[in-house]
């Protein structure tokens, strides 16, 4: 990914500070409550700011301090690299989970979308 597809508070400034727009992501992270999920379109969605793609990078630059597991992608697959440790958190949690087919690739269940999608609940207060 081409970092000038990031918003530019997002770029990488080789300093120790985290870039706005990630410390957005990552609030936005930590609010999802245990057994619910944010797809990162729903995320940029929520912040009325970039993309799944940005959100997504903010997630696998920085995401590993917040709920990153919680962050999803829209088809319920699980994280490439990160199954198992996610599914550990899904179960834990009571994510709602769907079975996976005898056909799909390691048998890992998906997110059930339906159920485990979380809308926010209404923009918590004082959220921008």
């Amino acid at each position: 990914m081409s970092e000038q597809s990031l918003p530019d508070d997002a770029r990488p400034e080789y300093t120790d500070a985290l870039p706005e727009y990630a410390e957005r992501v990552l609030e936005v992270a930590e609010l999802i409550p245990p057994g619910r999920v944010m797809t990162y379109g729903d995320v940029a969605e929520w912040l009325e700011e970039g993309g799944p793609r940005q959100v997504g990078r903010v997630m696998a630059l920085y995401g590993g301090a917040v709920p990153w597991w919680r962050v999803v992608r829209a088809d319920g697959m699980l994280l490439p690299g990160h199954e198992l440790r996610a599914l550990d958190h899904y179960r834990a949690e009571g994510t709602p989970l769907k079975q996976a087919s005898r056909a799909a690739q390691g048998h890992l269940p998906r997110l059930d979308m339906k159920r485990a999608r979380w809308d926010g609940g209404g923009r918590a207060e004082g959220h921008t």
